[in-house]
């Protein structure tokens, strides 16, 4: 059993790196990755832990891309080092992502809670803060009674203090990953909200931007949909990835470690006959993780 997509407290996962990577060795997966979103500040810690047993450690990012409809969100995996391409495209959305906690804060003062960002800021660990903390956050103040209830009235689309987050640009942040050795993959790519009659056209199109993979396998997708994403990866020629986006237990009912779609066990095929071999010689004992 592996998996290709998991966060930690580096971003919005409720576990630190190091208890991340104990709790995927408990487990018993084989193979691994942290992919947290725009930073890779947990791959130090998560490495290092994997060192003490025989996990196989996929050093990873999951990057916010520019996109016009839904989300469209890039997964960075098998990174090797952290390059200066890649530490500029973090650091954009470092910012990009402080500037739109300062706007829904903003709109929280205006709505009658007196808190600032930097009040925020220091209740969590995070390197890059975002909604799930603040849904944490009016959980503690007690303006809500779950992280769900927070995003259904406050946060999600269409409330009153959901903020756009600006991504980066896709062919930047295709090369970035690409410059610190790793291999662009797209995730859960049914977010980017197109119907199945255009599926194909979008995602030749990024293909064509030099994204490499496809996780067809993500717990939002239903297993026929999998299949068919699945299907069309290997159309585009394009290799096929699956991951639980695992952010902590009992964040989400429906992700589990090491399990995807339809609750399905992750195969080990994803990284022997698919990533593996598009990431040559790698060894996350040899990266710059690691050293």
């Amino acid at each position: 059993m592996i998996d290709l997509h998991s966060h930690s407290a580096a971003s919005d996962g409720l576990l630190s790196p190091s208890d991340s990577a104990k709790y995927a060795i408990e487990k018993n997966l084989s193979v691994w990755a942290l992919t947290d979103h725009d930073t890779v500040d947990g791959l130090y810690d998560a490495a290092k832990e994997c060192l003490k047993s025989e996990t196989v450690f996929v050093p990873g990012i999951e990057i916010n891309i520019a996109w016009p409809s839904g989300e469209f969100h890039l997964l960075g995996l098998g990174l090797r080092k952290y390059s200066e391409e890649l530490k500029d495209v973090v650091e954009d959305m470092t910012e990009s992502r402080r500037s739109r906690n300062q706007e829904i804060v903003d709109r929280m003062n205006r709505d009658g809670i007196e808190v600032t960002l930097a009040q925020v800021e220091e209740k969590f660990t995070a390197s890059q803060i975002g909604r799930p903390h603040f849904a944490s956050y009016l959980m503690e103040i007690g303006k809500v009674k779950s992280r769900q209830e927070a995003f259904d009235r406050y946060l999600g689309k269409g409330r009153p203090w959901h903020v756009n987050h600006v991504g980066a640009d896709l062919d930047v942040a295709v090369e970035a990953i690409r410059s610190a050795g790793g291999i662009p993959v797209i995730a859960h790519p049914l977010s980017l909200y197109i119907g199945w009659g255009r599926m194909e056209e979008t995602m030749t199109k990024i293909r064509d931007h030099g994204v490499e993979g496809v996780e067809a396998w993500h717990p939002a997708a239903r297993v026929n949909e999998g299949y068919k994403l699945e299907e069309l990866a290997k159309k585009l020629g394009m290799f096929v990835t699956a991951g639980s986006d695992f952010h902590g237990r009992g964040v989400r009912a429906d992700r589990h470690l090491g399990r995807t779609s339809g609750d399905k066990k992750i195969e080990e095929r994803f990284w022997l006959e698919e990533l593996s071999p598009h990431l040559g010689d790698f060894d996350y004992k040899e990266t710059e993780w690691v050293k």
